[in-house]
Parts: C-alpha cells; structure tokens; sequence
C-alpha cells in the first residue's frame, strides 16, 4: 500500500493505493495545518479499509502544511501532486483550477501531462473558500445552503471589493438597500467565478480544463466559472483528494525506482 497525505488550510486529505494504481480507500476530515487532522483522516481510512499508516510502504505529503508533517517519507509540493492525480484521471487535461480554503490556483499542463506553467493567488482571501464562508455568514445560512441560495436567482449583485473585508461591508450596505439573500449570493459567486478566471487567464487556458479543491464541490461556483472561462469545467468525483492521489501515485513510483 502507498499512501498520500495532502495537508491544506482547511482540510485533511489520506488516500492509499496498491501496486497497480488502484484508490483502496481515501478520507477527508474538515481541519488543516496545524491540528491533528492527519490522524483523524488516518484513522477514518483504518475504518474504512483495515489500512493503517504501517501498513504503507512508501507515503508521501504535499499541501499548504507539508513542511510540518513528520510521518512521511518524502514531501512534494502541491502543485506537482495535483497534476500527477488529474492526469491519471483525465489524461487529456491542460488545465487545471484548484480552489481552497485560503488560496486559489491555475495550473497550465502540456501534452506529456507535466506542468508548463503556474500562478497562485494566496495573498488575498477574495478568490478562495474563505470568501464564501464569510458570505454564508453574512447571508444567515449554511456553507452547503449558499449554492442553493445563488440559483434562487438569475441577478448578480456586483461585489466590487477585493478584500474579503471590504466585500462583506459591501454586501450588509446592499442588503440594507434592498438586495435580495439571493441576488447577493449569486453576485459573490460571479465574483469569485471572475477573479479566478483572472488567474487562469494569466497560465492561458487550454481544454480540457479540471477543477480541483474543496470549492469545486460547489455546483453554482462551477457552472459560474465555466460561464466566465468560456469552456466547460470537469469536476471529478471526489475533487478534494487529487492533490492526495498524486502524492500517493508518486509514492508508488518512488518506491518501485528505490
């Protein structure tokens, strides 16, 4: 068994899998850096598979809090890991849009499946799934409630501010003049949907194009960046755990060439 460990800011991710490639079982736990979420998605995973961290021949760590961990074997960084996972899934991928909890980034890949090219956006939460938990704050309702919430409505309230704090002052003043729970919760989505498409434009954005990290579970934001990129955007099954997947496929690799 090789196991992958994806450490973000916001979430936990283990996958393990076996000699051929094969997932065998995979956990997402809700904590980032600095908790003990690493052991309870490892423990999830012992749950659910029988597999434990000593059962791994091989483990490696990528993510936000990689530099950290101690139990793997090796660290590679997350930008390598989530193109080694999308392109085991989608070999046709050029480009990929992987959205956090606190930073967004667009990788461009070529024809061989390695990465040409790469910007980040991590010095701003305005791009990222922080911005839509203040949002759901602001709008009185849930993380999960506020898709929902944004579909109510074809009218996007324009949110202007770059700064997540600024935005959500912008979005009580709209609120006050009139604005719509809805209309507002769309508008935050357009404004995400534009501010990473203006990332990705800036790595040129090639079909087919993946988006990864815990945003992607969002439906609207999806089918709103598609709108603004002007392409469609495949979503995986479990978009949270590519970035684990190219860690453990790498430490399948690393350990057949030992």
């Amino acid at each position: 068994m090789f196991l992958g460990i994806d450490i973000g800011s916001s979430s936990s991710k283990v996958l393990a899998v076996d000699a051929a490639g094969t997932v065998l079982g995979s956990a997402v736990v809700n904590i980032g850096t600095g908790t003990n979420g690493v052991e309870l998605a490892l423990e999830e995973l012992k749950q659910r598979t029988g597999l434990g961290r000593e059962e791994a021949e091989y483990t490696v760590v990528t993510g936000y809090g990689r530099m950290t961990y101690q139990g793997a074997d090796e660290q590679i960084t997350e930008i390598s890991c989530h193109a080694k996972g999308v392109v085991s899934r989608y070999p046709q991928a050029r480009t990929i849009i992987d959205i956090g909890g606190q930073d967004a980034k667009a990788i461009q890949l070529g024809a061989d499946g390695r990465v040409e090219n790469f910007v980040m956006n991590e010095k701003c939460a305005a791009g990222t799934g922080r911005f839509f938990e203040v949002m759901a704050r602001v709008l009185n309702c849930t993380i999960r409630e506020l898709p929902q919430l944004a579909a109510q409505s074809r009218e996007a309230v324009p949110i202007s501010s770059i700064c997540t704090v600024f935005a959500e002052s912008e979005v009580i003043s709209q609120l006050a003049g009139g604005a719509t729970l809805a209309s507002v919760a769309r508008g935050a989505h357009v404004s995400v949907a534009r501010r990473v498409s203006g990332l990705a434009k800036r790595v040129e954005i090639r079909p087919q194009v993946v988006m990864t990290g815990g945003v992607a579970l969002n439906g609207t934001m999806a089918q709103c960046l598609s709108e603004e990129l002007g392409v469609p955007v495949t979503i995986p099954d479990s978009p949270q755990t590519m970035g684990a997947l190219g860690a453990a496929i790498f430490a399948k690799e690393h350990f057949s060439r030992a």
